[in-house]
């Protein structure tokens, strides 16, 4: 290769577009979805953003510290919300903390005051970004993001009923003896008490759920197991915040797996929380559905079929999410 050759190679390195992933918190879910996305190697750029100087440099230090064992990247940490500048995607986990017996909509307060002096700060820093809200009660504070920052509605959306949906699975998954991956279904509507699976469009291998016999070593699916279940999906959170003060792993893990759709453009369907606007007739609401989520954001809601049972837990829990939208003004 001669000098011509090595010049045109390395500008067109240097000019290469590469990724960038800005988490906002690094409390216990901000560092591990950081930790996530970096051992998934979601993007080429990790930026931490915390107001704890000390702790989001040392997160960014420890984290940086095992990158020799991680897809190669760079990770940066600061208390200067210029930190996420130019980011791809942002990831806002800071909020107040879920304390044992506490609802999620009880944090709603606290949390949509946190947003609303946050959000125009890294809209300013990070204006093309994908902003993904995790924090919690994550349906309300992705509708007052979604009215405070003035994005189009597919750029801001919250990680929903994801990991519900994979703690359903998990649960199915047990039950019948068949690898999880092998089960396809939803949890929809509120991440919260009032969310619901969606069994009537549920499979496992390609069998409809409600048709699902059983084997010698699980019984069938009976409307009672499912009940319980679908208890065991809504009460994990509280069980695990009672037992050990946080989640943060399978979060984490849902994150990273929203945020790879998004900077690799997968065309992945995810029960993602974006706002309704006539689906299944319901409107001006954030909740989860099943929604194709690639580079633009939460692209297209599937029109999934429902049964009557199914719409009307749908419209109660938009209901329910609606007045508390009320009650703090948006």
């Amino acid at each position: 290769m001669d000098s011509d050759e090595l010049q045109t190679a390395t500008g067109a390195g240097a000019d290469r577009r590469t990724t960038k992933l800005a988490v906002v918190g690094a409390g216990a879910v901000g560092a591990t979805v950081a930790y996530a996305a970096l051992m998934r190697g979601a993007a080429r750029t990790v930026a931490l953003y915390d107001v704890n100087h000390a702790k989001v440099e040392a997160e960014a230090l420890d984290l940086g510290h095992g990158i020799q064992f991680m897809p190669m990247a760079e990770v940066v940490g600061s208390d200067d919300i210029a930190v996420c500048a130019d980011a791809d995607v942002v990831v806002v986990t800071a909020g107040a903390k879920q304390k044992p017996g506490q609802t999620r909509l009880d944090l709603a307060e606290a949390t949509i005051g946190l947003t609303r002096d946050l959000l125009p700060r890294l809209v300013e820093v990070a204006p093309d970004a994908v902003f993904v809200m995790v924090t919690n009660p994550v349906d309300i504070v992705t509708y007052a993001a979604l009215q405070l920052s003035g994005l189009p509605p597919a750029r801001m959306f919250g990680s929903g009923t994801v990991l519900d949906s994979s703690r359903l699975r998990y649960l199915v998954a047990q039950h019948t003896g068949v690898a999880v991956h092998n089960v396809h279904a939803y949890m929809v509507g509120e991440h919260g008490d009032s969310e619901f699976p969606l069994w009537s469009s549920a499979a496992i291998g390609g069998v409809p759920l409600l048709e699902w016999r059983g084997s010698r070593s699980a019984g069938p699916l009976t409307p009672a197991v499912r009940d319980r279940i679908a208890r065991q999906v809504i009460d994990s959170a509280y069980q695990i915040i009672a037992g050990k003060g946080a989640t943060n792993y399978a979060v984490a893990l849902a994150a990273s797996r929203i945020i790879e759709a998004v900077l690799k453009d997968e065309r992945r369907v995810m029960p993602v929380s974006s706002l309704l606007d006539g689906y299944h007739g319901i409107h001006e609401v954030c909740l989860s559905v099943p929604t194709v989520v690639g580079r633009g954001g939460a692209d297209r809601q599937l029109e999934v079929p429902m049964s009557s049972d199914e719409e009307a837990d749908l419209r109660r829990s938009a209901e329910a999410l609606r007045a508390v939208a009320r009650r703090f003004g948006f």
